[in-house]
């Protein structure tokens, strides 16, 4: 008998999770800060859908064991929407780490420290400027900032992976709504929630290596990587939790132009960026592509 055309869940879904398991600016009646847990799937630049999850804590039940059923209670309702149990969940808030890792062993997942939780930070932001001050107990006045994030010392890329050539570049944002269709070995794409304009330019590197492409492609691609930034005239790579390498020094005049462009893609394009890897310029497999977004606090 041939399947049935209609049937919903035919081919289940494939995606890491992005979680946060964090207090929210909302008092309980107890007088006590919010918990909430919340997880989105990881999304594809064409994701047809997305799974979200979320369960509010009692402010004492924050620990691994409450955390540890709440993620197979999501792991149910995940199957039940059609999707399979993630390889890898991101968690971003370094306080958190321990209590999550220790949770999700217990329903055997691997936990990732990574800062590249886009989706979650779109929906983070969000539900901070539409959800929680609609909500009863909304803590409106000032409130003290997280703590900012201290920046590890960068260090440089390794000798074995840094490549033949590299160069700065630009790629107008129409041709990235192809890049599901490219030849990649390794890939980190991502959706472009918004209307821009197809003609803006996306900031990113490209990296060439006639004998190492795809070794050097496996190796970005296993760091996570997050976003691209100029701190004086060097070129950083920021990625995984807190990880940043130190890609190339720039001239100085190289360095203005490129600080200049990625300040205009956190104006106009919600931060996106990319990293290239081929062998050479001209050839038209890419060993490795990945789209990244430079958010605030992420």
């Amino acid at each position: 008998m041939s399947p049935d055309p209609q049937e919903k869940f035919s081919q289940p879904s494939k995606a890491d999770w992005e979680l946060d398991f964090y207090s929210r600016p909302i008092l309980e009646p107890d007088g006590k800060k919010r918990w909430e847990l919340l997880i989105t799937n990881t999304e594809e630049i064409k994701s047809a859908k997305a799974f979200r999850w979320e369960k509010i804590c009692p402010a004492g039940e924050v620990n691994s064991i409450w955390l540890a059923v709440a993620l197979k209670e999501a792991l149910n309702d995940a199957l039940e929407e059609g999707w399979e149990a993630p390889q890898r969940l991101r968690c971003w808030r370094t306080s958190m780490k321990t209590m999550v890792t220790k949770a999700a062993a217990n329903v055997g997942i691997e936990v990732i420290s990574s800062r590249r939780t886009f989706a979650l930070a779109d929906w983070l932001s969000q539900r901070e400027k539409d959800l929680y001050p609609n909500q009863k107990g909304y803590m409106s006045g000032p409130i003290a900032p997280p703590p900012a994030r201290i920046l590890n010392q960068p260090v440089p890329l390794p000798e074995a992976v840094r490549g033949d050539a590299w160069t700065f570049a630009s790629l107008p944002l129409g041709i990235f709504q192809e890049a599901e269709e490219w030849p990649i070995e390794f890939r980190g794409l991502l959706p472009i929630k918004g209307t821009f304009k197809e003609s803006l330019p996306v900031p990113g590197l490209r990296l060439f290596s006639k004998t190492r492409a795809l070794a050097l492609a496996g190796w970005l691609g296993g760091l996570d990587p997050v976003k691209l930034v100029i701190e004086e005239n060097q070129l950083l790579l920021e990625a995984g939790q807190d990880d940043r390498w130190i890609v190339t020094e720039m001239t100085k005049e190289t360095a203005k132009e490129a600080a200049k462009a990625l300040d205009n893609s956190r104006a106009h394009l919600s931060g996106l960026q990319f990293i290239s890897v081929q062998s050479t310029p001209e050839e038209q497999i890419f060993a490795g592509f990945w789209m990244l977004r430079d958010i605030p606090d992420f």
